[in-house]
């Protein structure tokens, strides 16, 4: 193949790849519409039998309808097991579809596929994707799908919008450190986009809690405390590797692109904020005790900055790093 046949089968594979995880989406939120039914229909089945006049239990009608409302729970179980496994099976699919579309744009352009902002989104989901799919293997996680694989859709959708056709890198980006930072970076990412849907579903959860008990797809969710503490662990694994990315690797980098360290860019100044934030989130959790509500905020502010420092900076703001468009 030619590398302009390369190039082609990237695009068409990671449009491919967007319109698979859609569906998978699709399929996760049907999952949590049908497992709410059931638990509505469990609900009405545990309710008191109903009571006739004198005090006396009505005869027939309350056996028929929690024959009926068993019936409608189970129907509703299996239709949510059915979804869950299409949205799985999709998300695998989509994520192997996605992940051969990166690899034909790193053979389009020769060189590793995140030398631009489209590159980068497209690589950072595959990312995400993988490190999703360890997590539903190791701490079945599959209740964040409809979080991951949404936000997942639309960084891929928006990418079209700053689409590049695939070419050399600038000589800035000649460099193998391009491979250590980036790499590292779209790590901290991934972990930093689960812990920040953890925490919105635990925000979510605690408040449903509080107005008489979590109803529908919030009462499917684990327990608050369990959110709140898988926030916690994946943000505080998360946080080194950003260390590492942002504040070791890139001045590494910078030092043998542009021969300083550190110029405080725009990108080099929201990176550090990122980290300034993170920390304060993960040293209130260890020092002061934060927990629940307040660090859920925390990590939800801290993650804002990680977004705007992809895209707003990169958009809005000139630097060195304008490359990165």
């Amino acid at each position: 193949m030619t590398l302009e046949d390369w190039a082609n089968f990237s695009n068409y594979a990671i449009a491919s790849a967007t319109a698979v995880l859609a569906l998978a989406w699709l399929a996760s939120v049907a999952q949590w519409a049908f497992g709410s039914r059931a638990v509505r229909a469990q609900r009405s089945v545990a309710e008191p039998a109903l009571v006739g006049a004198g005090g006396k239990v009505a005869t027939g009608t309350p056996d028929a309808g929690a024959e009926t409302g068993t019936a409608d729970a189970e129907l509703a179980e299996e239709r949510s097991d059915l979804f869950g496994r299409i949205a799985f099976s999709l998300t695998v699919l989509g994520f192997l579809v996605l992940l051969a579309g990166v690899v034909a744009r790193g053979l389009a352009a020769e060189r590793v596929p995140w030398g631009n902002m489209y590159e980068f989104a497209t690589t950072g989901i595959a990312v995400v994707l993988a490190g999703y799919l360890v997590m539903v293997g190791l701490l079945k996680v599959q209740w964040l799908a409809p979080i991951v694989l949404g936000f997942s859709v639309i960084v891929l959708g928006l990418s079209m919008t700053v689409y590049v056709p695939a070419g050399p890198l600038v000589p800035a980006l000649n460099s193998y450190w391009l491979v250590i930072h980036v790499i590292s970076a779209m790590v901290a990412g991934a972990g930093f986009l689960v812990g920040a849907g953890a925490s919105v579903l635990y925000l979510l959860r605690t408040r449903a809690d509080a107005k008489g008990g979590a109803k529908g797809y919030l009462s499917r969710l684990p327990s608050a405390a369990s959110m709140d503490q898988l926030a916690y662990r994946v943000t505080a694994f998360s946080f080194p590797v950003w260390t590492f990315a942002a504040l070791i690797s890139g001045p590494i980098w910078a030092e043998h692109a542009w021969g300083r360290p550190w110029g405080w860019d725009p990108k080099e100044v929201w990176a550090f904020i990122t980290w300034v934030a993170y920390a304060g989130y993960l040293h209130a959790r260890a020092t002061a005790g934060w927990k629940g509500k307040a660090a859920a905020i925390l990590a939800l502010i801290a993650f804002a900055t990680f977004v705007f420092n992809f895209v707003g900076v990169n958009l809005f703001f000139p630097g060195l790093h304008s490359y990165a468009k």
